[in-house]
């Protein structure tokens, strides 16, 4: 079990420790909907040091990335991210990911930490017939990196304090490389994964520590905590954001999973599954990953059924949990066609009980219900 550079931290805050993608890593300091709270109306921190991180550079780094990834990686400019997938050439997903720009030959891709081996040899076994030398053009640094999460609507004014350069007006899916806390090279991007605004900071392990304490410190007029995994999960799911194994995986297409528009079907771009995806895309897919909200009350949990008024089954709950800021059950599920429009009823099977909910558009919370 690895740790990271903050686990003494996550440890002396009393945070309860859980095995996660071969990490020890923190679910909830003091309970799950209190730090979702804190992170929507204020700042929290999150560890994230176990994501992945590779580097891919070189002449055929773009020609690489266009190949493996669905999204368009050529109306990036420097300092701009793009959130993307690698197709698996069965019609599935590989991984979810981040791809950064830091210019027309070097690339920062981010990936799931559950993943990191897989997406490693999914791009190795990729990268010989664009002549990239592994080693060289492609590197692993998954272990060279640690990384927080510091979200909320308070967290860029908070991490104002630590820098010179301005990233208060960072346009969202955008980065510098800049110093910080004192600390030089240091990767700000501001992407998020739970809607509340914020950043990433990625620092070499040794500088962990450091960062750590000066990030507590300038957020400490704001209230600032560390928060947990619990609440990213319940943060990311009001906003119907995907997590790999649960709402998309090697069986799922970006097409049924709504990731229609990050699967681009230009011209000049040849990548994996194109054929593929461009027939569902024009033809209609069977399933679409939709949001819904419990009418009655009732926890979707994943796996459950969904079924129609008549009790057939019509579908299947991918993520699910009860909303801290609505105080309903939420939740997203692969729905047939045909049941997947707005306002729809549908009904979520717990314990042999069928319990009314309606599909909604994405983001789940700040709609109106």
């Amino acid at each position: 079990m690895k740790n990271t550079a903050f686990t003494k931290f996550h440890q002396e805050a009393g945070a309860k420790m859980v095995p996660f993608a071969g990490y020890n890593m923190p679910v909830e300091y003091t309970g799950i909907t209190e730090e979702h709270i804190t992170v929507r109306e204020r700042v929290g921190v999150f560890d994230v040091s176990h994501m992945g991180e590779f580097w891919v550079s070189g002449p055929s780094a773009l020609k690489f990335l266009q190949y493996v990834t669905s999204n368009d990686v050529s109306v990036l400019f420097d300092g701009k991210i793009q959130y993307s997938c690698f197709p698996n050439g069965k019609g599935g997903i590989v991984d979810d990911l981040l791809v950064y720009r830091y210019n027309a030959e070097k690339y920062f891709l981010v990936v799931n930490a559950s993943n990191i081996e897989k997406d490693w040899n999914w791009c190795v076994k990729n990268a010989e017939k664009f002549g990239l030398k592994v080693g060289k053009d492609l590197i692993n640094v998954s272990d060279d990196f640690a990384q927080l999460a510091v979200q909320g609507p308070l967290a860029l004014k908070a991490m104002q304090k630590l820098t010179k350069t301005s990233v208060e007006d960072m346009e969202y899916y955008t980065f510098k490389v800049l110093e910080f806390a004192g600390i030089s090279n240091v990767i700000f991007s501001t992407t998020g994964y739970t809607g509340a605004g914020g950043c990433e900071i990625y620092v070499k392990n040794e500088d962990g520590p450091k960062l750590w304490k000066a990030v507590f410190e300038a957020g400490k007029e704001f209230n600032i905590k560390p928060i947990g995994l619990g609440a990213r999960d319940t943060l990311r799911l009001e906003m119907g954001f995907c997590l790999y194994g649960n709402d998309i995986n090697d069986q799922t297409s970006p097409i049924e999973a709504g990731l229609g528009w990050i699967t681009k079907f230009t011209g000049e771009k040849d990548f994996i599954d194109k054929p593929l995806l461009l027939k569902q895309k024009e033809e209609g897919a069977e399933k679409r990953l939709k949001g819904f909200v419990m009418i009655d009350r009732g926890i979707p949990r994943q796996h459950y059924e969904v079924v129609n008024a008549n009790g057939e089954l019509i579908g299947e709950v991918t993520s699910g949990t009860m909303s801290p800021m609505m105080k309903q059950g939420i939740g997203m599920a692969y729905l047939n066609k045909g049941y997947w429009k707005t306002d729809s009823e549908i009904f979520i099977r717990i314990r042999n009980k069928d319990i009314k909910a309606k599909v909604v558009n994405l983001p789940i919370y700040n709609k109106s219900i």
